[in-house]
């Protein structure tokens, strides 16, 4: 009696851990780390990437851009744009529902509408909400947003912008439900309600962000199937970087992004390869990135207090240009990760990116005779150059710092914390400083903007102040031109004023590198480098 009692006490726990370990493992979960941490979920505030990725997890707007930067149908499954290209007419699903919560009377998601749209998309112009994506609509008609019934959707333009479809991709132009933000008021930021593919679950601020999946997700794969194929997603806030790096060797985490250079030569070789001892572990994904890295300077007079200022000698911006080697300065600090930027400001991985254009190489004999002719030679009587930029590209201005030095320009650097260094650069208030533009949308007007007269900081991203009739001409013209290859055409002439004017330095166009476990499948990459995670799939270990 007393074995068999043993025995059937034996089986029960047999069977109750099996139970457990199957609990432990049958739920698929993406974990990644957000260093830099997470200020708000409500999508009115997704400027910076760190923000746009869980937004794009539990939003989602009229349209989405596939990995080849195509725009696709999303809520809106038609659109049709008039023949002026400034009308702007959405017809939508009738199959997509905001996540099941309890600002619903019955807790089960409503029936999205074209209502639900115009009230989203006013909000974010509505100077109350201070959105910094409000600029998204500055080209919209007043009271140009309208729901004409509950599927029809138009939007009416003051002119034409061709690449307005791809400002409603971004995350700003989400839609979302006005019972939600009349219940939550501002606490919205931690209570969202959205339509996409993962929902809200709990939110320990500085801890762990946790989405689960959403069962009523309107989106199918190539074979029918209901998506996301994930149970849910776990992101923590770890701030140092090491040990990120050290949570992900241990197979804590899925995937990093980006290349820390604490441990570039550790995972990548010198030829930009992943190291091979890590092969068995991970995987090594990466492309070209929407992304120019540069140093600016600033053209503005009225701003600088040394009207003889060398950024000033647009001479002296040429031999810089052509004063450091970016080849060089590639392999031995970014491990070949990423282009030199030779062809001007436009960065490769655009439709509008042209190799034919002749941008800055490395020239020693072309930074002396610019120097001789601005009569500096050899550096000589040339005032030091003061470049200011944040630790994490230290590295890159100390060799161009280096470089230049043997061709008598010197180059003093001062480092700045993020939040200051930012807003010295808005406001003007930096001769020469260290630059990045991530594309919000895939048009070459989105860099091409940064050199417009009418966009000069605060105000807008011309942080240099650069002003050029001929240019502005350019760029009205490009803007009122719907065909893309006569465009393109005018984005060229546009890049290569912005290189015969050295208005800037470009370093080199970046790319998205991702390292990602082997347990995962499905998990892709895009040139802005957004996270999209309803494709994904993940082996249980």
């Amino acid at each position: 009696m007393r074995l068999q009692l043993f025995t059937l006490f034996s089986i029960i726990i047999l069977l109750f851990s099996c139970k457990e370990k199957k609990n432990r493992t049958d739920k698929t979960v993406f974990r990644y780390n957000e260093s830099k941490g997470i200020a708000t979920l409500d999508p009115a505030f997704a400027k910076s990437q760190v923000l746009i990725w869980p937004a794009n997890q539990l939003y989602n707007g009229l349209v989405q851009m596939d990995n080849n930067l195509n725009i696709k149908p999303c809520i809106a499954k038609d659109w049709e744009i008039s023949e002026n290209g400034m009308n702007y007419t959405f017809i939508l699903r009738d199959d997509v529902h905001f996540h099941d919560h309890e600002v619903f009377p019955d807790e089960k998601g409503r029936k999205i509408n074209a209502y639900d749209f115009e009230y989203s998309l006013k909000r974010i112009i509505d100077p109350k909400t201070a959105s910094p994506g409000a600029w998204i609509f500055n080209n919209v008609k007043e009271n140009g947003i309208k729901a004409l019934d509950d599927s029809t959707l138009q939007i009416r333009l003051k002119k034409p912008f061709p690449a307005f479809l791809g400002l409603l991709s971004m995350q700003y132009c989400s839609v979302l439900p006005k019972e939600a933000i009349d219940f939550y008021g501002n606490d919205f930021r931690n209570n969202p309600i959205g339509t996409g593919p993962f929902q809200f679950k709990m939110w320990k601020e500085g801890e762990k962000l946790v989405l689960i999946k959403n069962d009523n997700y309107f989106e199918r794969d190539s074979l029918g199937k209901q998506l996301p194929y994930l149970d849910a997603i776990s992101i923590t806030f770890i701030n140092d970087k090491q040990s990120e790096f050290l949570e992900f060797l241990k197979g804590n985490l899925d995937f990093i992004s980006g290349l820390n250079p604490a441990n570039k030569d550790e995972l990548i070789t010198k030829n930009g390869n992943l190291n091979p001892k890590y092969k068995n572990k991970f995987k090594l994904i990466n492309q070209p990135y929407l992304n120019t890295e540069y140093l600016g300077f600033l053209l503005d007079t009225s701003k600088i207090e040394n009207k003889f200022s060398p950024v000033l000698n647009e001479k002296i911006r040429q031999a810089i240009n052509y004063g450091f080697d970016r080849v060089k300065m590639m392999k031995y600090l970014r491990n070949n990760i990423g282009v030199p930027a030779t062809k001007g400001f436009i960065p490769k991985g655009l439709p509008s990116f042209s190799e034919k254009i002749e941008g800055f190489s490395y020239n020693p004999d072309k930074t002396r005779k610019l120097l001789s002719e601005a009569g500096f030679p050899n550096g000589e009587g040339l005032s030091p150059i003061t470049l200011t930029t944040t630790a994490d590209y230290l590295d890159l201005c100390e060799y161009i710092q280096q470089e230049l030095s043997q061709f008598g320009i010197e180059i003093i650097i001062n480092i700045n914390t993020g939040a200051t260094f930012r807003d010295m650069v808005a406001n003007s208030k930096l001769e020469f400083f260290r630059g990045s533009w991530i594309a919000d949308y895939p048009d070459a007007e989105n860099y091409l903007a940064l050199f417009y007269s009418k966009n000069f900081s605060p105000g807008g991203p011309n942080y240099t102040h650069y002003f050029n009739l001929e240019y502005d001409r350019l760029y009205e013209e490009a803007m009122l031109q719907t065909n893309d290859s006569i465009r393109h055409l005018l984005y060229h002439k546009m890049n290569k004023k912005i290189i015969t004017d050295a208005v800037v330095v470009p370093l080199y166009y970046d790319e998205v590198v991702r390292f990602v476990n082997n347990s995962i499948s499905g998990f892709e990459s895009n040139p802005i480098n957004l996270l999209n995670l309803k494709y994904v799939q993940k082996i249980n270990q």
